[in-house]
C-alpha cells in the first residue's frame, strides 16, 4: 500500500480549518525487509521456516535399494560445516536468505588437489549475483564475505536454493510477493502506535469562523525570533494541551467560536483486531505456515496436529526435495550419481514430536512388514538390539515373513 496523504477538508468561507493530528497518512517502505521484521508474523514464520530446516538431519541414501550409506560429506552437513558455525546455525542461515531475499547461497571451498568439498560457507543474498554467459553455463559474482574482493565462482562451487522464481535462475523473496499485504499489517502497526500515543483520541480538524490569515512574530526560548501564521500558532497550542496519553480525556475549551470534528475512525469502529487478524492470515497463506505456530487463530489439539502435519507435507517438503537435489547434484560425483547415490533431509525429525501419532504409525508399518524394529530404531536414533532386531513380520499372528507363505499354507490345510 502507498503512503498518500490524507488530504485535509476544504475552506469553508471565510473561516480557518486546522488539521491536527497524524495528517500524513499511513506509512510508506513497510514492504522492505527492516520494516516487515517489526511485523511479529513475518518475524515468526521466518523463524519458523528457518528454524525448521536448521534442524533437519542430512543422510545418504541408496536411491535403488533405499539403504543409508556412510559419506564423508555428512562430516560437513552434520558435524561442522566450516569453523565458525554449527550445522544447524548454517542451514537457518541459507534459508533464512531464501526466505528474505529469494536466493540462498553456500560456497562450496574445496580442496585444490583433490577437489573435494571442505568447507560450506553460507553467503548473505545481498553480495552474490547469479549470471548466464553466452554458453548458457551459469556464473556467480560473489564479494568474498571476509576480504570483500570480488570474484567469480563457477555453478558447481555454489550450492543456490531458490524462492518462487520466473526464469530459473533469480528467486523473488516472500516479502516481495508479499509486500502489499506486510505493508498493510505494518501500517496498521504503526496506525496503532500513533492512534494510542495520542491517548486514544483521532486526527480531526478545528473550524471557527474568524480569519486566521495574517502571521505574527515571536520570540524563541534562546532568545531569537521567528515569524508564524496564526494557524500554527493554534495549532502547537492545541497539542500541546490536548496531544499524548498524559493529557488524554482532558476537557477542552475552545473559543473564537471554534468546533472540533474527528476525520478519522475510532479504533473501535475500525475493528483493529478483525483486520489484524486477517492480515495475519494473509501472511501465514504466503509462508505456508499454520496459524497455530504464529499463536494465532483457535487452538484445538487435533487441528493443531493435522496442520503440523500439512506444514510438513505441503511446506517444507518441497523447500526439502529443492535442498536434496541441489546437494545431491553439486556435492556428489557423477560417479555416485549414477549409481543412484543421493543427499536428503530426515523430515521425520519436524514430526518426534507427536509421539502418538508417531508410535501409531510405527505400529502400522511394523504390522505390515514394511519396517522392522531396528528400521523403527533407526529413526529413532536408537541403536541395533542385535539379533531378531533386523526381522519383517507381517500380519498373519506376525509371523516372520521368510515363513509367511509356509505358514498361510499350513493354515490353510488345516480349514480344509
Amino acid at each position: 500500500m502507498g503512503g498518500a496523504a490524507r488530504a485535509s477538508p476544504t475552506n469553508a468561507g471565510t473561516g480557518d480549518v486546522l488539521t491536527l493530528g497524524s495528517a500524513s497518512g499511513w506509512p510508506t517502505g513497510c514492504s522492505t525487509e527492516g520494516g516487515a521484521m517489526k511485523l511479529s508474523a513475518v518475524n515468526r514464520c521466518q523463524v519458523i521456516l528457518s528454524e525448521s530446516i536448521g534442524k533437519l538431519p542430512i543422510y545418504c541414501t541408496d536411491d535403488v535399494t533405499h539403504k543409508r550409506l556412510r559419506h564423508e560429506l555428512l562430516y560437513l552437513l552434520n558435524v561442522r560445516p566450516n569453523e565458525a558455525m554449527s550445522p544447524s546455525i548454517a542451514k537457518q542461515m541459507v534459508e533464512s536468505n531464501r526466505l528474505s531475499g529469494g536466493n540462498g547461497y553456500m560456497w562450496i571451498v574445496r580442496s585444490p588437489r583433490s577437489g573435494k568439498p571442505v568447507e560450506l560457507i553460507p553467503l548473505p543474498w545481498e553480495i552474490v549475483n547469479p549470471w548466464r554467459d553466452t554458453h548458457g553455463l551459469v556464473w556467480y559474482g560473489v564479494i568474498h564475505p571476509w576480504t570483500g574482493e570480488p570474484m567469480v565462482l563457477p555453478s558447481e562451487d555454489v550450492i543456490h536454493v531458490k524462492a518462487y522464481t520466473h526464469d530459473g535462475l533469480h528467486g523473488i523473496s516472500v516479502l516481495r510477493r508479499a509486500s502489499e499485504v506486510i505493508a498493510a499489517g505494518r501500517a496498521t502497526q504503526q496506525y496503532e502506535l500513533s492512534y494510542f500515543s495520542n491517548g486514544g483520541h483521532p486526527a480531526g480538524v478545528l473550524s471557527t469562523e474568524t480569519d486566521l490569515s495574517g502571521k505574527i512574530v515571536r520570540t524563541k526560548a534562546d532568545g531569537t525570533t521567528e515569524t508564524v501564521t496564526r494557524r500554527d500558532v493554534i495549532r502547537e497550542e492545541w497539542e500541546r494541551v490536548y496531544a499524548g496519553a498524559r493529557n488524554a480525556h482532558r476537557t477542552a475549551v475552545l473559543d473564537f467560536s471554534m468546533k472540533y470534528q474527528p476525520i478519522s475512525m475510532s479504533n473501535a469502529d475500525a475493528q483493529f483486531v478483525e483486520s489484524k487478524a486477517v492480515t495475519v492470515e494473509d501472511i501465514a497463506r504466503f509462508y505456508g505456515v499454520p496459524l497455530s505456530k504464529l499463536y494465532a487463530g483457535k487452538q484445538a489439539y487435533n487441528s493443531n496436529e493435522q496442520n503440523a502435519i500439512d506444514y510438513v507435507v505441503s511446506t517444507l517438503h518441497p523447500i526439502v526435495t529443492q535442498y536434496d537435489e541441489e546437494l545431491s547434484y553439486k556435492l556428489l560425483l557423477n560417479s555416485e550419481l549414477s549409481k543412484g547415490v543421493k543427499l536428503c533431509f530426515n523430515l521425520l525429525a519436524e514430526l518426534k514430536g507427536d509421539t502418538t501419532s508417531r508410535g501409531a504409525w510405527y505400529k502400522a508399518m511394523r504390522e505390515v512388514g514394511a519396517f522392522s524394529a531396528d528400521d523403527i530404531r533407526d529413526l529413532e536414533d536408537m541403536p541395533s538390539i542385535g539379533e531378531g532386531g533386523d526381522i519383517y513380520y507381517g500380519n498373519k499372528q506376525f509371523a516372520p515373513l521368510d515363513q509367511f507363505r509356509e505358514i498361510c499354507a499350513a493354515e490353510g490345510g488345516k480349514n480344509q
